[in-house]
């Protein structure tokens, strides 16, 4: 037999050991440990070379926590971008990061990120691998910003992934080329307009970049401030502002107008926009002749000649008053309207300003070029088409957390596929090994609410038997209710009486203020209604005034509870609500 309680002996060897067995081992393990800690696999102190340690069998040791299994052969290349005046790149040091996470392998392209503010050393240091352009251009996932260029579209070879901006409408040849190099190609620009895409969407990201820097580049070429000052020399009136387009790029424009005390008027075809106009403080103009402008996936659709004739007038009395125009109009897959004439410029006051966010897509004004600021008798129209590149740093954290978030949805490096039933990636997948996947199906509609039926035909006429015997049904429980309150009434006292009376009130008033309030406004209702909630906890105080030994005690200590929650709820959505107004 081998001692494991003398430590002055020597330990015994593995191959004695296994003599006794597995059994006896696990009888007999803590003994063992104690004899020679090194043995115990939870002693973390234990030295790792002893020429006399035994190492535990298998079934004695600690398991190792296995990591994930990635599919390392998924490499991710950032390219650098070639177009004339792109600053932007496709990842961060950051976004690196989380790629990584993710199980990929990520090549950059050396110099991609100098434009934007990151050098080579920032992705080195996240764990980026830095190649040269031949490497980066191979991997099997390339990721860049603009549209390939044609000796880009070159490099790119059958079973290659391409994730980029490609406007797949006005860029067909593009889309040719790129088939026939047998790729799949996913378009940033087609993101769904659904709540789950949001956190993909490209457009959305660039686009409140896009109305910022407009207002920006106004006020740099205005030869007046925007908002009103007075000094001891006068008093200076604020501008006038006209904002086309009340989308993203259009809501942030008003935003940054207003923020810099500009009076400003926005205008929309869709009238579901109005009270978002109103809400940040703007003017929302609108025609006489009503018709509803909301498009497909919450973009304006083509209006009637009627209705163009309408607010082509409206633009040109508006072009004569107000100082700085911003245009943001776009149709999808179409040339942008013009909607600022030759003859509208003109009328404009000398040294006043019109910013064309559309000039990417040949411009809503008729005198913008793109790509350049051009003086028209005084007036300055802006073609700028790399806003969002003149912010490249931020521009480029926005786009590479949308293109982590849009790598997670294809399943990562574990399960990386273009997976035709998701809801995000289909629409967004414009080839799929060189197969024209573009247009994408429409998506599913909701089905419409069934309206009840009528319960009564009209004058004169008779309604159905089913219709008769539901309405009569409907009865029984009113009459029900009378009967019973009646005999409660016959044997309570006044006191009972009085306290009902003001329960069904109050039911019925609460009924009628959170019912009757729109469901997305029941949170902030919570923020208004801590004075109810308050009253409530009075009343049960008083009702546990004489100790937990009755009914309406404990009722007291329930309303109690319930009442200070909703309060507690209330104040902590009031605090968020104020926030939202912090500087």
């Amino acid at each position: 037999m081998i001692s494991v309680t003398n430590r002055s002996r020597r330990a015994p060897r593995w191959s004695s050991v296994k003599l006794f067995g597995a059994a006896w081992i696990n009888r007999h393990r803590v003994a063992i440990w104690a004899a020679n800690p090194a043995t115990n696999p939870t002693n973390t102190t234990r030295k790792t070379q002893t020429s006399h340690c035994i190492r535990p069998p298998y079934y004695l040791r600690a398991p190792r926590a296995r990591a994930p299994e990635y599919n390392h052969r998924v490499i991710v290349g950032i390219v650098k971008e070639t177009a004339p005046g792109e600053r932007r790149v496709a990842a961060t040091p950051d976004s690196v990061t989380k790629l990584i996470q993710l199980g990929f392998t990520v090549t950059v392209e050396s110099g991609a990120g100098v434009a934007a503010g990151f050098d080579d050393g920032a992705y080195a240091a996240a764990g980026a691998t830095i190649g040269d352009n031949a490497g980066a251009w191979s991997a099997p996932v390339v990721v860049k910003v603009r549209p390939p260029l044609d000796d880009e579209a070159a490099r790119l070879g059958h079973g290659q992934t391409l994730i980029s901006y490609l406007y797949p409408a006005h860029n067909a040849d593009l889309v040719r080329r790129l088939a026939d190099r047998g790729i799949s190609a996913i378009a940033m620009d087609q993101v769904p307009r659904t709540t789950r895409a949001q956190k993909v969407d490209a457009l959305s990201s660039t686009g409140n970049l896009s109305g910022y820097r407009a207002v920006i580049e106004a006020v740099a070429a205005l030869q007046r401030p925007l908002g009103g000052q007075t000094t001891a020399a006068g008093k200076i009136q604020p501008c006038k502002v006209l904002i086309i387009g009340a989308g993203v790029a259009g809501l942030a424009a008003i935003g940054t107008a207003r923020s810099l005390g500009a009076i400003v008027r926005a205008f929309d075809t869709r009238p579901v926009v109005k009270e978002q106009v109103a809400s940040m403080g703007a003017e929302f103009l609108q025609v006489e002749l009503e018709e509803d402008g909301s498009g497909q996936g919450g973009y304006a659709r083509e209006m009637s000649p009627a209705f163009i004739a309408a607010e082509m007038a409206l633009f040109a009395a508006q072009a004569k008053e107000v100082n700085v125009i911003i245009t943001t109009a776009l149709i999808p897959g179409k040339r942008a309207p013009i909607l600022i004439t030759a003859d509208m410029v003109h009328s404009m006051k000398r040294g006043s300003v019109v910013v064309d966010l559309a000039a990417e897509m040949q411009g809503n004004c008729e005198l913008t070029e793109p790509g350049r600021a051009v003086d028209v008798n005084g007036v300055t129209v802006i073609g700028y088409t790399d806003l969002p590149s003149r912010m490249s740093q931020q521009a480029s954290t926005l786009y590479a957390t949308n293109i982590v978030h849009l790598l997670e949805e294809m399943g990562g490096a574990a399960a990386f596929t273009l997976d035709e039933q998701n809801d995000i990636v289909r629409p967004m997948t414009v080839l799929k090994d060189g197969v024209l996947m573009w247009p994408p199906p429409s998506l599913p509609k909701p089905a419409a609410a069934k309206k009840p039926a009528a319960s009564h035909g009209k004058a004169g006429g008779h309604s159905a038997p089913a219709d008769e015997s539901s309405s009569s049904g409907g009865w029984w429980p009113l009459l029900a209710a009378g009967i019973v309150l009646f005999g409660v009434g016959l044997g309570a006292p006044q006191s009972f009486l009085t306290h009902l009376t003001v329960f069904v009130l109050a039911c019925f008033i609460g009924y009628q203020v959170v019912w009757s309030v729109t469901p997305a406004l029941h949170t902030p209702l919570m923020s208004v209604t801590n004075a109810i909630s308050g009253i409530i906890v009075i009343g049960g105080m008083l009702q546990i005034g004489g100790g937990l030994t009755s009914a309406a005690s404990i009722i007291g200590v329930a309303a109690i509870f319930l009442a200070t929650l909703n309060i507690s709820g209330g104040f902590l959505v009031t605090h968020r609500m104020l926030k939202m107004f912090r500087r």
